[in-house]
């Protein structure tokens, strides 16, 4: 399929989903509320969504804000319109709904009560009357022992009647879950087996709170059963908890969906990725002219997954990158991100946008905006040069100089747009009857001429024959052409504006 960058890019995902019949293939992305989505959250969705297109599945958006302290107002909305923005399109999510929802866990909260008193029921789990006062003792006494703190399970063995006595004085409780041994491995889609007695390292988790919300580990259980989910691919953080949710599976007489856990996302220097660098947010990467396919590309260049030829730099389509993708590919070792590779892919992708026609009024919007938030003071007079052909041959010219639109608007080439007043500069410039020789001579150039080359050669020779001084010449065309004292020669400038504009720049100065 041709690249075709549309405004909506929700357009281009139907257009992909028609190519992708459904099979029991689902995957989510369960994202907290807790603030701007960043680029391991984004790879984290991205390779679900991947996965679910190339088994021609399902890719589901799912909110998990039970812990309500942390919410953020409009985070939620926020992670969604960057998916979109992406150009990863959830099958079923809480904004656009579906067959399996609510997909807000706080919408589901009746759901988890239920199964908790099952597991109550069946023996699974058990009321916990601990006061937090307790807890951080049990805590700090394993800090101060040297060992890592757990939770000694006490509760799990009152009597009934124990147990009884207490509801009927009123204490407040938990719902904690039983830990049995796990002795035997799981089988990680990426790791391999992996084997951890959490029942030995770990005290009895809380599935549900005090407040009635429950747990990332039990909600996550319970979601991921009734949302049909059959393959979980989450961050490698996760993994340790891995056979506490399988335990949670058994005890509820359900099937388990597999589980592959992606190796860590490190900036270029090694350091983890966090939520408080602002520089790796997808809101980051929009404001400052990163097209979503770059970042999409830049993502996948870390970390392995795709089956691909190495050493070559290709901004790939989204229909490539789902043929591409092979789970068994991931490596296992973390991966860094090079900034630099970024900057290679927007270029890359700046030039295949240009190459269909069919983007280009998208683009030429993308210039208008960009020049007048530069050049405010410009923007509502007559001095702007924005007709949709010279903006397309201007990026023609610069797109292999360039690697974000956002470098056609710096001062050195504010020429590009910006059209010197008949009077700016002017007074002390030398030789303007010359100029008007020049551009009748200029007039009779053929266009395949006036390229920066034969333009260099030919404005030499113009001065030599005219006893004009040639610094003195380009002196007075680059003040004409631009107003700017510094900036590409004026044979390059003439080049970027072509014959036309330079002949109405050059004219409406010396009449």
């Amino acid at each position: 399929m041709r690249r075709i960058f549309l405004t909506k890019t929700w357009n281009i995902q139907l257009i992909q989903r028609r190519f992708y019949k459904k099979s029991q293939v689902r995957v989510r992305f369960a994202p907290s509320p807790t603030g701007l989505l960043h680029v391991g959250g984004l790879r984290t969705a991205l390779y679900n969504y991947l996965f679910a297109r190339s088994h021609n599945g399902y890719f589901i958006l799912r909110i998990e804000d039970t812990d309500q302290t942390r919410i953020i107002p409009g985070s939620m909305e926020q992670i969604h319109d960057d998916l979109i923005w992406a150009g990863i399109i959830p099958d079923e999510d809480p904004i656009r709904g579906g067959p399996n929802g609510p997909y807000i866990q706080s919408k589901r909260i009746d759901i988890y009560k239920k199964y908790a008193n099952i597991l109550l029921n069946n023996g699974a789990a058990y009321r916990c009357f601990c006061s937090e006062r307790r807890l951080d003792m049990l805590r700090k006494t394993a800090l101060k022992e040297r060992q890592i703190p757990k939770y000694d399970n006490r509760c799990q063995y009152f009597t009934d009647e124990e147990v009884k006595e207490r509801l009927k004085r009123g204490e407040l409780y938990c719902i904690r879950f039983k830990l049995t041994p796990t002795p035997e491995p799981f089988k990680d889609l990426i790791y391999g087996d992996i084997t951890y007695n959490v029942a030995k390292n770990e005290g009895d988790p809380v599935i549900l709170k005090g407040d009635g919300f429950p747990t990332y580990h039990f909600a996550n259980v319970i979601d991921d059963h009734f949302m049909e989910i059959s393959h979980v691919l989450r961050g490698i953080e996760w993994q340790i908890s891995t056979p506490k949710h399988l335990l949670l599976y058994k005890a509820l007489g359900w099937t388990p969906p597999q589980f592959g856990h992606l190796p860590l996302v490190l900036n270029g220097d090694g350091t983890k990725l966090s939520k408080r660098q602002n520089d790796i947010t997808v809101e980051h990467y929009r404001k400052h002219g990163i097209f979503p396919l770059a970042l999409i590309n830049y993502i996948t260049a870390a970390g392995g997954g795709f089956v691909r030829d190495k050493g070559l730099s290709h901004c790939y389509t989204y229909q490539d990158l789902i043929q591409q993708f092979n789970v068994d590919k991931i490596n296992m070792n973390s991966s860094k991100l090079d900034a630099d590779r970024l900057l290679e892919f927007n270029k890359l992708e700046i030039s295949n946008l240009l190459n269909n026609e069919k983007n280009h009024k998208y683009l030429v919007e993308r210039i208008i905006k960009l020049v007048k938030q530069a050049f405010p003071d410009r923007s509502h007079g007559q001095n702007l040069q924005l007709d949709p052909t010279h903006i397309i041959t201007t990026l023609m010219w610069a797109r292999d100089r360039i690697s974000k639109l956002s470098d056609l608007v710096t001062h050195d080439l504010k020429f590009l747009w910006v059209k010197p007043t008949t009077n700016e500069n002017t007074k002390d410039l030398k030789y303007l009857e010359m100029v008007d020789i020049l551009s009748k001579k200029l007039e009779n150039m053929n266009d395949d001429n006036f390229c920066k080359e034969s333009l260099k050669t030919y404005l030499k020779e113009f001065a030599n024959n005219n006893n004009v001084p040639f610094p003195d010449l380009m002196k007075t065309l680059r003040t004409l052409l631009s107003g700017l004292k510094e900036g590409p020669g004026v044979a390059e400038m003439m080049e970027i504006l072509g014959r036309d504009a330079t002949l109405n720049r050059l004219k409406r100065s010396v009449t």
